[in-house]
């Protein structure tokens, strides 16, 4: 117990010192919200993998998907790497870096509202990021109650609480600069802990091959698509159809969400950029592959308290901690630093972006015109707390929907944002009509799938609102009037401006040898 309360006051004391040293970097709008555009690439790809990965994935998603299908669970960390890191640096890092810049847009709504020539559309989107992402912040509090629990015998509304107070502090103090050096530091923590916590727990079953000749042994559960031994030790698993919705929508999904596409809104050069890429995939492999690599061993510790003693039912979320149990105390408070971490860091990405989208996207442009830099620090300051209260208002009582709305926050978010964002960066052709179709068809399939269920598994709902926004946009754009060619025109002219790079990169133009 001593070990494991030390390595919490010494996480709890790092925390706060980076809060407080982050001050001088929170002196105005731009510095307290994009650090400035200053953030080198490995603060830029630490901030982007930890806001990726909270103690949903690791507890919530590592144990139910490696429960349902086996060794293939790997495959969502490998998407999650390949797809929602690495592509999306490649394709959306540059041109979100330039063209944010150039439209002096800080948020996601800014920049639709920018682009898009529209007002309203940068308060609808506003507002759609306040409905989907603020109550997910509740469902990040859910991981750390049995690991608490487990470590510490803390009551969940405990840490809930301890959480919610340090995470504000010093994002409340230090604002984004804060917000990335906790992440860079966290992000160390995450990565020697799961490298840790793979290794103890398959030694604890004999080692990874004797893991494997076990889990080979188990067949499928009855009605699934495919029941017989070895299904979760096969190459795509027990259910293919549903292990590509899982991997669609946490991999893709990160190209519309805004508390991830800001992270490229402050990257500092074109070599942060390329390092920032390298950083943030590897970051992604070991975090995410070694999650679900860990939870694809789920069967293996089937014992009855991770059923529901009235219904019988399996409860997903008590996989991973029932996994971590029989873990020394020393590697038990490893794992509540990595899951806090991990948690901590998505929360204050999560209400920084909410702050910063409601104070300059609905707030200043509304209601409150003409706000100086100072009122609109102290607004986003207060918005952080309120944010931050409201989240553990939800989690401590959250109402029924709430598990629901989890379910289904990204599909929404990247359903409306993903197609209209990326196709703006790189098409004059899409059109205001076509961004508006966008929103209604990721929150409608969404929402109506919610209130009237016609996909049975909300995660495929969320996978088929993305897909379906790069293929309507397209079509609506098609069909409707385009915006006016010289204000399109200007705002790609960031793209055309000239800039000095070394040979290596471009080869020189041969008009100067003449």
């Amino acid at each position: 117990m001593f070990a494991k309360l030390s390595l919490l006051i010494l996480f709890f004391a790092v925390t706060i010192a980076v809060g407080i040293y982050s001050r001088k970097h929170a002196t105005d709008v731009n510095s307290f919200v994009l650090g400035g555009r200053s953030v080198g690439p490995w603060l830029t790809a630490f901030a982007y993998g930890t806001s990726y990965f909270s103690a949903v994935i690791f507890v919530g998603y590592a144990g139910q998907f490696g429960w349902r299908f086996g060794l293939s669970a790997t495959w969502i960390g490998l998407g999650n790497a390949f797809i929602g890191s690495l592509l999306a640096w490649v394709i959306l890092g540059r041109r979100t870096r330039i063209m944010s810049k150039h439209l002096n847009a800080a948020t996601m709504p800014e920049f639709f509202g920018k682009r898009y020539g529209s007002q309203t559309l940068k308060i609808v989107s506003s507002a759609i990021i306040f409905v989907f992402l603020v109550p997910y912040t509740s469902s990040i509090y859910n991981g750390l109650s049995r690991l608490f629990a487990l470590a510490f015998n803390l009551p969940y509304n405990v840490c809930v609480l301890g959480m919610a107070v340090l995470t504000g502090i010093y994002v409340v103090i230090g604002g984004y600069m804060a917000t990335a050096l906790n992440d860079f530091f966290q992000g160390i923590v995450m990565l020697a802990g799961i490298v840790a916590v793979i290794g103890s727990v398959l030694s604890g079953r004999g080692g990874f091959f004797a893991a494997i000749g076990k889990l080979a042994e188990i067949s499928g559960d009855a009605g699934a698509p495919l029941t017989h031994p070895g299904v979760f030790t096969s190459f795509f698993g027990p259910d293919p159809v549903n292990l590509l919705g899982v991997v669609i929508l946490t991999s893709l999904g990160t190209w519309g969400l805004p508390q991830m596409v800001h992270k490229f809104y402050a990257i500092k050069s074109e070599k942060s950029i390329a390092t920032g890429t390298v950083i943030s995939t590897v970051f992604a492999l070991v975090i995410a592959g070694g999650s679900y690599f860990l939870g694809s061993f789920a069967r293996l510790f089937d014992n009855p308290s991770i059923y529901n003693s009235e219904t019988g039912r399996i409860m997903y979320d008590g996989i991973i901690p029932s996994m971590l149990s029989t873990l020394p105390d020393i590697l038990i408070g490893i794992v509540v630093i990595l899951v806090l971490s991990a948690s901590m860091s998505t929360l204050s990405a999560l209400v920084l972006t909410s702050s910063s989208t409601l104070t300059l996207d609905f707030l200043k442009g509304t209601f409150l015109k003409g706000m100086t830099e100072k009122t609109q620090m102290l607004i986003m300051r207060l918005l952080i707390v309120f944010f931050i209260a409201l989240s553990v208002i939800l989690a401590i009582n959250p109402p029924q929907f709430i598990a629901q709305l989890m379910g289904i926050s990204w599909g929404a978010l990247a359903g409306s944002f993903l197609a209209p964002f990326l196709y703006g960066l790189y098409g004059k052709w899409v059109t205001r009509s076509a961004v508006w179709a966008s929103f209604v068809c990721g929150v409608g399939i969404t929402v109506v799938n919610l209130l009237h269920p016609f996909i049975n598994n909300p995660i495929n709902a969320g996978a088929i609102a993305m897909v379906a926004g790069l293929v309507v946009v397209p079509l609506v754009s098609a069909l409707t009037p385009k915006l006016d060619r010289g204000d399109v025109d200007a705002a790609f002219s960031c793209y055309d401006e000239k800039a000095m790079v070394p040979s290596r990169v471009a080869l020189p133009d041969n008009s100067a040898d003449n």
